[in-house]
């Protein structure tokens, strides 16, 4: 492999994995790298979700998070790239068998002594590479709890001894690498919450992420678990570019009818409090325009700068909510409209301004929201009618 990359500090950790920040040693370009454990099948179903999603969306939007390479972990500090439009064999059958399936189960290992002559090697400068100092998860279900999805459990495991590099000795653990771009921004809420209101820049990443949503549903890809933290962002000198990230619950559907991507149905419950759509808290059959209700809360959320603490969760969140009881106790807007369709959204939420809120969003904007919001998944825009519909929004409070 022609590539070696260098990784310099953590930069992320979240319940799937760890995101660090590195380098092409080549072109010294600065890229993130993230390390997923493929210990566990369940694990390893939301990675190649991922990957999939990820290599659709290529670099082909500005807007979406770009994939540079995928590289398959054989060994303590081994690597190997995976060509594009594959998937290790041997990660799909531990996920179609439901267990990790070893050297000895499957064909993969002979086929890369048979195939592969060049290893990459990741020059760590943080030593998170070693196995010696697993990850800690947390267990997934598949429905929602009071705070974000929880995910599966890390099992360290030995592995059967193959080659001459992975004798018997310490736990170790196949891992997939994703080198992507590096956005120097954060996320989100970090970016957006760290500097003072700005109505322009508001309203560039509510079209920037109109465009991306388009996009992504356009190729047949309903992300499922769209809120600020999985958007990324990239500090230029003309502002702020975002970037949709973080494809592990999404879902790619192909061959749709006149491509409508509606007409594709989910029964996963699955995605973050505070974003869900009302069908999807009820545990209903859903679509694609979940999506829309998740960026509904988002755009509502940025425009008028709602924050919210989660339980347990130090920092600020960029979210909508209802306030419910004397306590002032937040239900996220996807339960409260599942318990009550007919609930009446007061948009805007803040009427008494003063700095450093920002403006409230004008009359135009606000029937966009509450279409966006609405309980009927059919009552909201479609991903590629959204964009313009925005533009016309913002364009016409402005007169």
């Amino acid at each position: 492999m022609e590539e070696l990359y260098t990784l310099e500090r953590e930069v992320g950790r979240g319940s799937y994995g760890v995101v660090f920040e590195g380098h092409m040693a080549k072109t010294g370009q600065r890229v993130a790298i993230k390390r997923l454990p493929c210990s566990n099948p369940e694990c390893i179903e939301l990675y190649l979700q991922e990957l999939w999603a990820m290599r659709a969306t290529a670099k082909n939007h500005a807007n979406v998070i770009a994939l540079h390479s995928c590289l398959l972990q054989t060994g303590p500090r081994s690597l190997k790239p995976l060509k594009p439009g594959k998937l290790p064999p041997r990660l799909v059958e531990s996920v179609l068998k439901g267990t990790i399936v070893g050297a000895a189960q499957s064909q993969e290992r002979n086929d890369a002594q048979r195939g592969t002559n060049s290893v990459s090697r990741l020059q760590d400068r943080t030593n998170t590479v070693q196995a010696k100092h697993p990850l800690q998860y947390k267990t997934k279900s598949n429905a929602c709890d009071s705070t974000t999805p929880q995910r599966p459990q890390h099992r360290a495991r030995k592995r059967p001894a193959q080659t001459e590099e992975e004798q018997p000795g310490p736990l170790r653990c196949l891992a997939l690498w994703l080198v992507m771009e590096y956005c120097d921004g954060g996320d989100l809420n970090q970016y957006l919450l760290s500097r003072p209101p700005d109505s322009q820049r508001n309203h560039s990443v509510v079209r920037q992420l109109c465009s991306a949503l388009a996009f992504l549903h356009s190729l047949g890809i309903t992300h499922r678990d769209l809120k600020p933290d999985n958007v990324l962002v990239c500090v230029t000198p003309r502002g702020p570019v975002v970037k949709v990230a973080d494809f592990g619950l999404s879902k790619m559907s192909e061959g749709l009818l006149d491509g409508d991507l509606t007409r594709q149905h989910f029964s996963s419950t699955c995605g973050s409090d505070f974003y869900m759509a009302p069908e999807v808290w009820g545990g209903l059959i859903y679509s694609a325009q979940a999506d829309i209700f998740s960026l509904g809360v988002m755009f509502w959320a940025v425009l008028e700068r709602i924050t919210f603490l989660e339980e347990g969760a130090p920092q600020e969140q960029l979210g909508a909510y209802v306030c419910k009881g004397r306590s002032g106790w937040l239900m996220p807007l996807g339960e409260a409209l599942w318990e009550n369709a007919d609930l009446q959204l007061c948009i805007p939420m803040k009427f008494k301004r003063a700095p450093p809120l920002p403006p409230p969003p004008g009359p135009a904007m606000c029937a966009l929201l509450l279409d966006m919001l609405a309980s009927n998944p059919d009552a909201r825009p479609p991903a590629d009618q959204l964009e313009a519909r925005v533009r016309s929004a913002l364009e016409e409070d402005s007169r």
